[in-house]
């Protein structure tokens, strides 16, 4: 949210999560709320974007594109994203792969194929604007791109049911 902030003069940013409210970057201008996206509580005709980011996966589509059309402006638009796995190198990404379906696969929940897809074969009711592709570069040390790792549902719902961290198994060819 608060990447957008720089691009509107106020951004309004919902989770269900309030762990992950207390997790936001802050920013001045982004107001933070915990709500679900069927009730965001957000004023109605008042929003000129609504934004999903790696997250639509977790929502249920019906109520949201209600309350997407409830709170948009005429003329808004819907923009919803997400990211596939990460790629360093060759050597890197087999390990990464390694990790995402060999030792957590099991342990993605089913709505992590829409992810996969693309979010692609999601059917809203909305003209569908076709965006082109595009790119996240970053530099990381080791230790994001294991707490990157660590925040995979997956991967903490490994640990969970096994007790110990699915990363330790890959973190020394990762280095």
């Amino acid at each position: 949210a608060h990447m957008l902030a720089p691009y509107f003069d106020r951004v309004i940013a919902t989770d269900l999560s309030a762990e992950q409210i207390r997790n936001a970057t802050p920013d001045p201008k982004v107001e933070y709320r915990v709500a679900t996206a069927g009730a965001s509580g957000i004023e109605t005709a008042s929003v000129n974007l609504s934004a999903v980011a790696q997250a639509f996966h977790w929502l249920d589509p019906i109520p949201f594109a209600k309350e997407a059309r409830r709170v948009s402006k005429p003329g808004a638009a819907l923009a919803a994203w997400c990211y596939g796995l990460a790629r360093v190198s060759r050597e890197l990404d087999a390990v990464i792969r390694e990790l995402y379906v060999d030792l957590v696969g099991p342990y993605w929940e089913k709505e992590r194929k829409l992810v996969e897809e693309g979010y692609r074969g999601v059917v809203l009711p909305f003209e569908e604007i076709p965006a082109p592709g595009f790119e996240m570069r970053a530099e990381w040390t080791l230790a994001h791109l294991m707490g990157y790792l660590g925040t995979w549902s997956a991967v903490k719902a490994y640990a969970a049911k096994n007790g110990d961290n699915p990363l330790d198994r890959v973190r020394g060819r990762l280095a």
